[in-house]
């Protein structure tokens, strides 16, 4: 019953505000004393600030000598302007019957707010933004007002939602721009953003339903390096870094692609990465090339990141390096004699290898090839003995006699057609 009675009282406060608000001839200020709002198209009534309600005042405009009327108009200390328009914004002039100055009243134009236009982002699994622009120019002093709460499924009964929930305000950051920031929020879980367009001719709300899972959009990869590898006219080496603003956290990572071409070439080639750096091996002898980098979640919750700045690098053109140990001195090996009885192991060579690593086990391939060898003798063993079969049922075409087939032997003779009884 409490509950009921506290929403009626809300109601009647709420229509009570705009009875006062409707009867009220002159609006209370908003925004610099002395100026007054009013919407383009519609009729104004502006109200003289320094006299008392309904005492007689005459009205002119800033810097002309005209009367737009006089004290005896009847309308005390109002002036009603007809479908005011953009003509009628300046600064207006009121005084008493005495000529004192009663005051100075500056009329400014536009129109009510509209619903804001709101897109939200999440940099991370924990933190999300909100940003939002007007959808009309309403050409007066405009704020917003920001808040969220967080949503909930509603059980079987009904039940109201528990006040954990929200509403919370959504700071704005900085103060007064068009953006909040809310934080310390659940990657599973569904919120409301409330966004209102206020200015002195009314408000308009916008509602937002998001989910962080379905607007993380990270922040482009960092410290993008693309270096030449000495010795290989067509190799590149790119590496780079998670964003500063992604927490790094065993179960929440990020996955990546990279992006090349030649300076020259529009197009562009793309690989995805296993890690944190890629070696690029098609790359164009000779010409710089274009590297550039995006991230997003490794699980594909929301969207890719926007593309990083490029970062360039040229393969490289001369022969493979030699190691130089620390005496500053290139190693060179020693000639050995070779020996017919011990050969003794030839030694490592410090330097890369040019020559495509071959990765397959020998045990694996002399498996396969023993396989392919069985496999082949079974093959010929069945062909040889469908061949057989197929020469010994082959009728002969020379006569029209039929030999007698393989199964002939195995009749007894006395029970062939004609055999003399013994």
């Amino acid at each position: 019953m409490s509950s009921s009675c506290t929403g009626l009282s809300r109601v009647l406060v709420a229509v009570a505000t705009a009875l006062v608000s409707a009867a009220s001839s002159c609006p209370q200020a908003w925004g610099p004393p002395g100026v007054q709002y009013g919407q383009s198209g519609r009729s104004m009534t502006l109200c003289c600030p320094g006299v008392t309600a309904g005492a007689p005042v005459s009205w002119s405009r800033d810097g002309e000598t005209r009367l737009l009327q006089g004290p005896d108009s009847g309308l005390g200390h109002e002036l009603v302007l007809a479908l005011a328009d953009s003509t009628d914004e300046g600064t207006y002039i009121c005084r008493t019957l005495d000529g004192a100055l009663g005051g100075m009243v500056t009329l400014q134009l536009g129109y009510p707010p509209a619903r804001p236009i709101v897109s939200c982002r999440a940099a991370d699994y924990e933190n999300f933004s909100c940003t939002w622009s007007p959808s009309q120019v309403s050409g007066l002093p405009t704020r917003y007002l920001t808040s969220y709460r967080k949503k909930t499924v509603p059980g079987a009964d009904g039940q109201r939602v528990s006040p954990s929930t929200g509403p919370w305000p959504c700071p704005q950051d900085p103060p007064g721009a068009t953006r909040c920031v809310v934080h310390g929020a659940e990657f599973w879980s569904q919120y409301r953003i409330n966004v209102t367009e206020v200015n002195p001719l009314g408000a308009s709300t916008r509602l937002l339903d998001v989910s962080l899972q379905s607007i993380l959009r990270p922040d482009p990869p960092q410290g993008l390096r693309v270096e030449s590898v000495p010795g290989y006219p067509r190799r590149l080496r790119a590496s780079w870094m998670y964003p500063a603003s992604w927490p790094r956290q065993p179960h929440f990572l990020l996955k990546f692609r990279l992006q090349y071409r030649p300076v020259q070439h529009p197009a562009w080639s793309m690989v995805e990465p296993a890690g944190l750096e890629e070696v690029i091996t098609d790359a164009v002898a000779g010409l710089p090339h274009a590297v550039r980098v995006s991230a997003r979640d490794f699980l594909d919750a929301g969207t890719w990141s926007a593309w990083s700045p490029e970062a360039w690098g040229t393969p490289s053109t001369g022969p493979l390096p030699k190691e130089i140990p620390a005496g500053g001195k290139p190693y060179t090996q020693p000639k050995e004699k070779p020996q017919m009885d011990s050969p003794a192991p030839p030694r490592p060579s410090l330097l890369p290898d040019p020559r495509p690593l071959d990765h397959r086990d020998p045990l694996e391939q002399m498996a396969v090839l023993a396989s392919l060898g069985i496999f082949s003798c079974l093959g010929l063993a069945a062909g040889a003995l469908a061949l057989g079969l197929w020469l010994r049922l082959k009728p002969d075409g020379k006569d029209g006699h039929q030999k007698p087939g393989f199964l002939a032997p195995m009749i007894p003779v006395d029970k062939l057609p004609g055999a003399p009884n013994l």
